[in-house]
């Protein structure tokens, strides 16, 4: 289990917001998901219970019928659009690339536009139009296009760079340690960060913080730090978990 001293740093920040009357936003993005798993279970159930919005990535053209047959019930659940199938096009020794430049432009657009379409209307209470590119990487010249598929925002990794054609809801920090152990990063590691970007909103950034998991490749370390930010954050006066749509209207 996580040392609860690991969270001392942010219960530190937290209570700096609470007494400058100050009130910070999260949100929560899961990528990669496709169809009912215990895994996606144990996310409902962990954001279920601390009434955590969730947002999944949903992967249009690997997923079906059962997730959405699943998801039903689930109103704190919305989807948005993970690319197409998750497929690397990208050359070899380059960054692992979906949505990149290595394709005809048409090919992809239609590959996006189809996927808005399916998830679209098997979620139709819960669809998202905001696309999550895979590995969180599009070719910037794919951009442009995409408000005319119907997508209103993109979702990518790291702080937002304002003046493009789309809204962007971006996540921040990714408990995942991709380039090591491929499990759960260290608690704090994670604290920090978290703090970091605690500190550029109470400096005056106004976007929201949002946090990046993935369900199907958490091992004890990262479901027991979900369950830790939960109980640290959930309750406090000073944060609000806020669902996509509102971030979006926002």
């Amino acid at each position: 289990m996580i040392d609860g001293t690991s969270f001392e740093p942010l219960q530190r920040e937290l209570d700096r917001w609470q007494a400058a009357g100050r009130v910070a936003r999260f949100w929560l993005r899961d990528d990669d998901a496709i169809e009912p798993t215990p895994d996606l279970e144990r996310l409902l159930a962990v954001t279920g219970e601390s009434a955590v919005p969730l947002t999944l990535a949903v992967i249009p053209g690997l997923t079906g019928e059962a997730l959405a047959a699943r998801l039903t019930a689930e109103s704190a659940v919305n989807v948005a659009v993970h690319g197409w199938s998750h497929t690397n096009h990208a050359g070899p020794g380059r960054k692992k690339q979906e949505l990149g430049g290595d394709r005809p432009a048409e090919i992809v657009l239609g590959e996006l536009a189809e996927g808005f379409r399916l998830l679209e209307r098997r979620h139709p209470a819960r669809f998202l139009p905001v696309l999550v590119p895979p590995w969180n990487r599009i070719d910037s010249a794919l951009i442009p296009a995409l408000p005319g598929l119907g997508f209103a925002a993109l979702s990518v990794y790291g702080r937002a760079k304002p003046g493009g054609p789309l809204s962007l809801l971006n996540t921040h920090v990714d408990i995942i340690d991709w380039h090591g152990t491929r499990g759960g990063r260290g608690d704090d590691e994670l604290v920090a960060e978290l703090v970091a970007e605690l500190r550029d909103r109470f400096a005056g950034s106004d976007e929201p913080i949002g946090v990046l998991t993935h369900h199907l490749v958490h091992d004890a370390a990262a479901w027991n730090f979900l369950s830790a930010l939960f109980a640290a954050t959930s309750r406090h006066p000073s944060v609000r978990w806020l669902p996509a749509p509102a971030l979006l209207r926002a």
